[in-house]
């Protein structure tokens, strides 16, 4: 992957997590972060973000906007002068990074969507909500950005996200984009008409050159192809297409990520040298095979483009295979916080509550099937990494990503497991420098009121998120948008 922003580290991250946690003692960070404005948080149970065992009745020492050491209360030498911040009876994990959105389009109090809402007012509001659920980045997908349209034109969509992107706007969550995306005409971005039109439609292998040529010039974390004929509603990207857009993508030293559904697709696209999958590569009633595994494993040990990953988004499916009752996060006050009853209500409520034996029967087939395929896949060397589809109608900015850790223990990653998908590795794929308590990073965490280790849904009781060394002022973001949803 390109584009690297993670620092280096005042000192070994084994150092600290094998040392400073295990054993009691931290590695020591530069003089210069020792003096002045240390602020040392006390007494929580930490989950550092590495999938190693918590740390009861720890300190942690952030000065600035890193972390600078961890370790067991009593055993960490903390400043004379530092602030303390009494943590006890707490739990403390970092926060998380959703590596797949699509933000700015939603008008969140109106329920609707539309081109016109995707301003930098919007998606600043998004990040807020982001942050507010504890969430520390997002890297967003089908943005509205002036594109090429193939035929000589241009769009004329502007450049919001490209001057968001990399901003850091206080009390938001960081904002990463891979612009536009590249599909077959009607068979890329979906859940709305304002965003059918906004990948670069392609049909031809020099269309799909000439749109790699111009996507490059945004620097986009990653290029999004969508592969996928809609159920047989759409055409979609051919192999020579995709292996176009992956070659010129490569000579670039920008990597693809791919929304497809077929076992035969998810082999080519390997083939090819995909490194990313915005579900799971093989679903739609495919299953796995062992040829697939093999490739995966192939381009592991030899090292080539070996960090794949996959955002599995089996959220629908889980939440679908509850239906036909009311589940009891419906009725979580966080989910009430951000979004007016009413559309939780008619948009979540009243559909899951139709849904008839049968299709959540179906929900239930397709939640074990797809689970089944993404743990293999996981095992053979595909990171899992959490992305929640957030921004479309029905999709919680936010919230979802609680729900989504969920499901990854519903196929059976352990909640261990799934908060290092959603912490260190997603924020390591994103190339932001969060998701670990570890010094050196930037000291963006969630302080909850139980432990998730226990129950993953835990994650939903958030007592505080601090951003970037700095507490969220959740309070009055909640104000604001009552007072918004109030005068709309």
């Amino acid at each position: 992957m390109r584009h690297v922003r993670t620092p280096a580290a005042p000192c070994p991250i084994y150092l600290f997590l094998v040392v400073g946690l295990a054993a009691g003692a931290a590695c020591s960070p530069p003089a210069e972060r020792q003096a002045g404005n240390v602020t040392a948080f006390e007494g929580a149970r930490l989950i550092s973000g590495d999938g190693g065992p918590a740390v009861e009745d720890a300190v942690f020492l952030v000065q600035g906007d890193r972390f600078t050491a961890a370790g067991r209360r009593g055993a960490l030498p903390v400043p004379d002068d530092a602030r303390r911040v009494d943590l006890t009876g707490k739990t403390v994990m970092p926060a998380m990074v959703d590596l797949h959105g699509h933000i700015g389009y939603q008008d969140v109090p109106a329920g609707s969507m539309s081109k016109q809402m995707y301003t930098r007012e919007n998606l600043i509001d998004h990040l807020e909500r982001l942050a507010y659920h504890g969430i520390a980045g997002v890297v967003s997908i089908a943005d509205l950005v002036d594109r090429a349209d193939l035929r000589g034109g241009r769009t004329g969509w502007g450049d919001v996200p490209m001057r968001l992107q990399g901003e850091i706007v206080p009390g938001a969550a960081l904002f990463r984009t891979t612009g536009p995306g590249i599909a077959w005409p009607g068979s890329g971005a979906q859940g709305h008409p304002s965003r059918a039109d906004v990948p670069y439609p392609v049909t031809t292998v020099d269309e799909a050159r000439a749109a790699v040529e111009d996507y490059a010039r945004l620097k986009p974390d990653f290029i999004k192809i969508w592969v996928d004929d809609r159920e047989g509603r759409a055409k979609k990207l051919t192999p020579p297409i995709y292996r176009a857009i992956v070659e010129e993508a490569s000579k670039r030293n920008i990597p693809v990520a791919a929304h497809n559904v077929t076992l035969a697709d998810a082999k080519e696209l390997v083939r090819a040298g995909v490194e990313g999958w915005t579900h799971v590569p093989v679903r739609g009633g495919d299953e796995v095979d062992d040829e697939i595994l093999a490739m995966v494993r192939a381009r592991v040990a030899e090292n080539d483009r070996p960090r794949m990953w996959m955002t599995p988004g089996l959220r629908p499916a889980w939440m679908n295979a509850q239906g036909g009752g009311r589940p009891a996060w419906l009725d979580d006050p966080l989910l009430g916080e951000t979004y007016p009853p009413q559309q939780n209500q008619e948009q979540l409520a009243d559909e899951l509550a139709r849904l008839t034996p049968a299709q959540v029967e179906e929900a239930r087939r397709a939640l074990e099937r797809d689970g089944r395929n993404a743990m293999r896949l996981r095992a053979a060397g595909i990171r899992v990494v959490v992305g929640t589809d957030t921004g479309q109608i029905r999709h919680r900015i936010g919230y979802f990503a609680h729900l989504e850790l969920e499901s990854l223990v519903a196929i059976g990653m352990t909640p261990a497991e799934a908060l290092v998908a959603a912490t260190r590795d997603a924020a390591d794929i994103a190339r932001m420098n969060t998701g670990l308590v570890a010094p050196g990073r930037s000291a963006d965490f969630i302080v909850l009121d139980a432990n998730p280790l226990e129950n993953i849904s835990n994650t939903r009781r958030i007592a505080g998120v601090y951003l970037r060394g700095r507490q969220v002022d959740r309070a009055g973001l909640l104000a604001r948008w009552r007072s918004l949803g109030d005068r709309r």
